[in-house]
C-alpha cells in the first residue's frame, strides 16, 4: 500500500511537492486543495490530481468556472495519511486544529514558526529524529541550503563560528505584486536575520549570525558564507567533502557559470522540470581560506530546494524508511538528482 498524501496549497511549493511525491513508488497524491479556480487548479486537474476546496463557500466559484471539485478539505483529510501544508505563512495554527480534528499527520513549510510543529526537519541532519512524528516543519529554502553546507563541515571539522550574508531574491518569478524593482533593501534593517536562529532549530550548537539584503531579482538567492573551523583542513578537503554530499552541486565559474542567471540556464539545459535546482549550487572556485577562515559562495533556488526534504519527511513521519541515507538516495533517484 502506498502512503496517501494530501497537499494543502497548490502553489509554488505545493505543486512541486505533488509532482515529487507522484514520482515516488511508496506514496501517492490523494488530492490537492485550492482556494480558487486558477490556472494552477486546472493544471492540477489535468495531471489527474483530485482538486478540493478549503471551504464550502468556494465551491460555487469553481462550478461557475466549469471546474469540478471533489469536495472540501475535510473530506480530503479523511482519505489522507499525511498532509503537506504549503499554504501562505501564518495560517498554520488554524489548519493545525483541523488536522488534529481529523487525526492526520501534518508538515508545514518555513514560513511558519518552529513552535507550531515543535520539530524542524532536515534530511541529513535529523531524519531519524522525525521517525513517527505527528507534526514537523520543513525549514525555509535559505535555511535548508545553509544546513546542507554547515552540517557536514561541523561533523567533519567542527565549526567555531559561521557568518552569512544572504542576498535574497525579492519574489518568485510569477509574483507581480512585490518589489523592490530598482533597489537593495536591508532585510531586516535590525540585525541579525532570522536564518541563524532557524539553523539553530536543527543545529543548536553552531554559533551562527546571518544578515540579509533583498535584491532586484526573482531567480535565486546568493549566500556569501564565512566559517571558522575548529580543525585545520585545505580547500581541496572542503571541495571533496561538499562534492560527496547528496544535494550539493559543485560548479566552476571557468565553465562560464558566473551568475544565478547562468545557473538557471544550466538547469533548463539539463532538462530539469520547471528549470528546478533541488541542490545547493556551490562555486568550487569560490572555496578559499583567508587568515585561517573558510569562504564560499552558494546559490539557492528558492522554488525547489525544499522539495526533496518534504518527500523525505513524509517517509520518516510515516515510518516508510528508517534510514535517512536510504530515503535521500531513493528520493534523489526518483527526481533525477545525481549530485
Amino acid at each position: 500500500m502506498k502512503a496517501k498524501v494530501a497537499i494543502n496549497g497548490y502553489g509554488t511549493i505545493g505543486k512541486r511537492v505533488a509532482d515529487a511525491v507522484s514520482a515516488q513508488d511508496d506514496m501517492e497524491i490523494v488530492g490537492v486543495v485550492k482556494t480558487r479556480p486558477s490556472f494552477e487548479a486546472r493544471i492540477a486537474a489535468g495531471k489527474g490530481y483530485d482538486v478540493y476546496v478549503n471551504s464550502k463557500e468556494n465551491i460555487d466559484s469553481f462550478n461557475k468556472s466549469g471546474m469540478e471539485v471533489r469536495g472540501t478539505i475535510d473530506e480530503l483529510l479523511d482519505k489522507a495519511d499525511i498532509v503537506v501544508d504549503a499554504t501562505p505563512g501564518n495560517l498554520g495554527e488554524e489548519y493545525k486544529k483541523l488536522y488534529q480534528k481529523h487525526r492526520v499527520k501534518a508538515m508545514w513549510q518555513g514560513g511558519e514558526d518552529h513552535a507550531l510543529a515543535g520539530f524542524s526537519f532536515n534530511s541529513e541532519a535529523n531524519y531519524e529524529d522525525a521517525l513517527g512524528l505527528d507534526f514537523a516543519r520543513i525549514v525555509s529554502c535559505n535555511t535548508t541550503g545553509l544546513i546542507r553546507v554547515l552540517y557536514p563541515l561541523d561533523k567533519k571539522y567542527g565549526i567555531r563560528k559561521a557568518r552569512v550574508t544572504l542576498m535574497r531574491r525579492a519574489a518568485d518569478p510569477g509574483d507581480i505584486k512585490k518589489g523592490p524593482i530598482n533597489a537593495l533593501v536591508p532585510d531586516p534593517v535590525k540585525l541579525p536575520s532570522h536564518h541563524g536562529p532557524d539553523v539553530n532549530s536543527i543545529l543548536p550548537d553552531i554559533d551562527i549570525t546571518s544578515v540579509g539584503v533583498k535584491t532586484s531579482t526573482t531567480l535565486m538567492h546568493l549566500h556569501a558564507v564565512n566559517i571558522e573551523l575548529k580543525e585545520t583542513c585545505s580547500e581541496d578537503d572542503v571541495i571533496s567533502l561538499l562534492g560527496e554530499r547528496p544535494r550539493i552541486m559543485l560548479i566552476n565559474s571557468k565553465d562560464g557559470i558566473k551568475s544565478t542567471a547562468q545557473v538557471m540556464e544550466l538547469a533548463k539545459d539539463m532538462g530539469r522540470p520547471r528549470g528546478d535546482i533541488w541542490e545547493n549550487i556551490v562555486w568550487k572556485d569560490s572555496v578559499s581560506f583567508d587568515r585561517g577562515e573558510l569562504y564560499l559562495f552558494q546559490a539557492i533556488h528558492q522554488e525547489s530546494d525544499v522539495v526533496p526534504e518534504n518527500v523525505d519527511a513524509i517517509r520518516a513521519m510515516l515510518g516508510l524508511e528508517a534510514d535517512g541515507g536510504k530515503s535521500i538516495l531513493k528520493t534523489n533517484k526518483a527526481l533525477g538528482i545525481t549530485a
